[in-house]
């Protein structure tokens, strides 16, 4: 079956751009240019250009024209251990405060709706650009008075600062998804509501039960995240 013009225009177009023959900051050819070049209507030439512009590829500037768009800038953000060559982001704490348990974050953490939580937030910045918002959620009742509530030992990780407190976690489990942007994460990362935005849920067990999760929120457009798993044991 023969492809539409306008996929027809749009693959002509985008070949070019992923292999470097058209640089970022290139002009591309006009719509009247392409629908003689093509011999499609400027209809079928707007359609082309718009899906490339969906795509990220290229970029319409006001009374000037389509260019190519430069790439965007990507931080690999490590989610097991340290990655050789990565820097690690600098953080900077936004604040903790105690909050009570909503019907989401009660599934979350196996506790009854209502129940006093600690919620802890900050930023990562890679090369002085916020690029990850961290939010966590915990118990308040698990560390309450000793001293090892969440910003109290604000070095330790989540499982040293819990075992400290008596508390040993023996598995971390992790979900990832995307969504859009929401308009007070966008305000923190300094970038426009309903950008696509990878969601990393973790959480911390000891035994069965949750005790400590967090969303790690962050650009689809500026990150990646990067694991590193052991192979499979054969048994025997």
């Amino acid at each position: 079956m023969e492809k539409p013009g306008y996929l027809r225009v749009a693959d002509s177009l985008r070949e070019p751009i992923l292999n470097g023959e058209l640089p970022p900051g290139a002009r591309l050819p006009s719509r009247a240019q392409l629908s003689r070049r093509y011999s499609v209507s400027d209809q079928v030439a707007r359609c082309a250009l718009r899906l490339l512009v969906s795509e990220g590829l290229i970029e319409g500037r006001a009374g000037s024209g389509y260019y190519v768009r430069a790439p965007s800038m990507e931080f690999l953000l490590s989610r097991t251990d340290h990655i050789p060559g990565l820097d690690p982001l600098r953080t900077e704490r936004l604040g903790a405060r105690t909050e009570t348990a909503s019907a989401a974050m009660a599934q979350r953490l196996g506790v009854r709706a209502g129940e006093p939580l600690y919620q802890t937030e900050c930023l990562g910045y890679a090369k002085g650009t916020p690029i990850a918002l961290h939010i966590a959620w915990e118990p308040a009742l698990l560390t309450l008075n000793t001293g090892r509530a969440p910003g109290e030992l604000p070095a330790f990780s989540v499982a040293d600062r819990l075992a400290e407190a008596g508390i040993a976690v023996d598995r971390i489990e992790e979900e990832v998804s995307v969504r859009g942007l929401r308009e007070p994460e966008a305000r923190r990362l300094a970038l426009r509501p309903g950008a696509s935005t990878l969601v990393v849920q973790r959480t911390h067990f000891a035994g069965q039960r949750p005790v400590e999760t967090s969303d790690l929120i962050v650009s689809a457009d500026h990150c990646r995240l990067g694991y590193r798993l052991a192979p499979p044991r054969r048994d025997g």
